[in-house]
């Protein structure tokens, strides 16, 4: 497990082709238990030029897992009880804008979900917490990816809203056009709910939407093919390996990370009184909430 006294600990959540790190040093892959069931796959351990890291492929390593099938609630746990303070989501998109072309990476700051078959909170009947989601990412986190990205010369726009459906098939013709009317700039199928957990769990949450393909609304793309999006996949897995070597030095260096709101999102958000929570559920809740439940024993 990473030290969790030792200050900021990057995560990294890896998406469509990202399934390593490679520039990591003293690597070792655990298995980190859950409250919640079994995370995607066994985490990747170890530190980049002193930095702790620790990486979770989404789908597992091989990309066994289908979206609606991972189990959000168990990765952000296992995360958190890494001890993960500032985790980078990297995930593959379809572009809903003709100037988002394919190779783009797009640091998003806002969602619409449109998933419906996921366990999207931690709490429940028996302790009942809400936690605002009107800024669903970390700025600080965008910020020095941003400068990381430019740095690099990526291809990279700041902010945009990142449509989730719920898959695994792609959009209609209908339904892509739908969504280009809302404002949407990007379409996935995976960063929902995993920014509401990663926020109920206090971790500072961004996400790198790496374009892979045009959605089907645009005439020279009216049928998206895997064979298609996985060649611009591994050339973006590429360039994602080298935002993340690239934004480790600024993400070690911030003296900022400690005073992020995102580490006190549940202050104020747990309603349920004290003798009135569900004792299982409080225990299951030990890594996620444990700074505020253990605090009112």
């Amino acid at each position: 497990m990473a030290d969790k006294k030792a200050g900021s600990v990057i995560g990294i959540m890896g998406g469509s082709g990202v399934y390593d790190i490679d520039a990591l040093q003293d690597k070792q892959w655990k298995k980190v238990g859950s409250s919640f069931g079994e995370p995607s796959d066994e985490c990747l351990f170890g530190n980049l030029n002193g930095q702790q890291m620790v990486f979770l492929p989404r789908h597992g390593r091989g990309h066994k897992i289908p979206p609606s099938a991972i189990n959000y609630r168990a990765n952000i746990d296992a995360l958190k009880r890494a001890g993960v303070t500032d985790l980078i989501s990297v995930s593959a998109v379809g572009s809903l804008k003709e100037e988002l072309p394919p190779g783009t990476f797009v640091i998003v700051d806002q969602f619409i979900d449109r998933s419906f078959a996921r366990e999207k909170s931690f709490f429940g009947t028996g302790l009942v917490a809400h936690v605002s989601m009107a800024h669903p990412v970390c700025s600080r986190l965008g910020d020095h990816l941003e400068t990381a990205a430019r740095g690099l010369q990526l291809p990279v726009v700041r902010n945009g809203t990142y449509l989730v459906m719920e898959g695994p098939q792609f959009s209609t013709l209908a339904e892509s056009r739908l969504y280009r009317q809302w404002g949407c700039d990007v379409i996935g199928m995976t960063n929902m709910p995993e920014a509401k957990l990663a926020r109920e769990a206090e971790i500072c949450y961004a996400s790198v939407a790496m374009v892979t393909d045009f959605d089907c609304w645009h005439p020279d793309h009216y049928a998206v093919t895997v064979d298609a999006i996985i060649k611009v996949l591994l050339a973006n897995a590429d360039n994602a390996r080298s935002l993340v070597k690239a934004v480790t030095p600024a993400l070690s260096a911030d003296k900022q990370a400690c005073a992020c709101a995102c580490r006190k999102a549940l202050e104020f958000a747990i309603i349920t009184a004290a003798q009135a929570r569900d004792p299982a559920l409080a225990a299951q809740l030990d890594a996620v909430a444990g700074r505020l439940l253990q605090a009112a024993d």
